[in-house]
């Protein structure tokens, strides 16, 4: 098998972007923007470390859990999760990063890229805190394009469509995933069991 290492090979077998696909690119949040994630309940943070080791993670909460803090400069707070911190992590080594927000039932999604920072400060955590409880950290991040990207994967995929979407009961839980991927001695169930009672005291 042979692979494409140059862009001018890679172009050989695309048409030039033209028209609004070429022009569409923002240098900031416009209005458009800034409403799109305003009623966005999820985002994927795509990252990598510098060395090419890269990493997708997604983040999700009540719309409009990111904030805007102004046409340039977003905030994503962390909430309680596995402690593995592989984006957060990233960013500190390599603060390069790109942001998939989507809404539930639209086609369409908004790409933001940017760089991004860590920080603890107190007061934007007690800004982005739920119900009293204030993220572990938030991650600030200076925009430098935007644009909106076209239904055609949601279209292919019908992911919006339950229609198409497989029988849950046929797909394993995740805790028979992790015991036989862990070799864990815990029952299915149980590990079932534990995540579910997670799920329910630490969202927030």
């Amino acid at each position: 098998m042979e692979f494409i290492t140059t862009r001018e090979a890679l172009r050989e077998h695309y048409r030039q972007p033209s028209g609004p696909a070429a022009r569409k690119e923002l240098p900031a949040l416009d209005h458009h923007s800034r409403s799109f994630i305003g009623r966005s309940p999820f985002v994927l943070i795509g990252s990598s470390d510098g060395d090419g080791n890269g990493d997708v993670t997604p983040k999700g909460d009540r719309p409009g859990f990111v904030a805007v803090l102004d046409d340039n400069t977003l905030a994503i707070p962390d909430r309680p999760g596995n402690n593995r911190l592989d984006t957060w992590e990233n960013i500190v080594a390599n603060p390069a990063i790109g942001l998939l927000f989507l809404i539930p039932g639209m086609n369409e999604t908004l790409r933001v890229n940017g760089a991004g920072q860590i920080t603890v400060d107190q007061a934007l955590r007690e800004r982005l805190a739920v119900d009293g409880k204030l993220p572990i950290s938030v991650l600030v991040v200076s925009v430098k394009a935007c644009y909106m990207h076209c239904a055609k994967a949601f279209m292919r995929s019908e992911l919006w469509k339950p229609e198409s979407w497989p029988d849950r009961s046929t797909l394993p839980t995740l805790g028979e995933i992790l015991r036989d991927q862990l070799a864990m001695p815990e029952t299915a169930a149980a590990l079932d069991s534990g995540l579910a009672e997670s799920y329910q005291k630490t969202l927030w």
